[in-house]
């Protein structure tokens, strides 16, 4: 009769234990899944924001050049004009 009673609380606490590591698993899955998602939109968020800044200092430079260009040929044409 003892054996019984022992191999039965041996088999309920076998088996919570069980349970309990088959929770923790789940749990750490879930965390698992819950980094990536997080960590892929913040990747999205500074990616886009690298990219409109990247973008906007490149507009910048090349009105920047546009207008040294426009200088340089309004002083080259000051000098090849003719003098009457």
């Amino acid at each position: 009769m003892k054996t019984i009673i022992a191999t039965v609380l041996l088999l309920v606490g076998t088996s919570a234990i069980y349970a309990q590591v088959g929770q923790d698993l789940k749990a750490a899955g879930q965390n698992t899944k819950d980094a990536a998602v997080t960590g892929a939109k913040k990747t999205g968020k500074v990616t886009k924001k690298a990219y409109t800044k990247s973008t906007h200092a490149v507009k910048k430079g090349t009105h920047k050049a546009a207008k040294g260009v426009s200088k340089g040929a309004d002083k080259v044409a000051d000098k090849t004009a003719t003098k009457p």
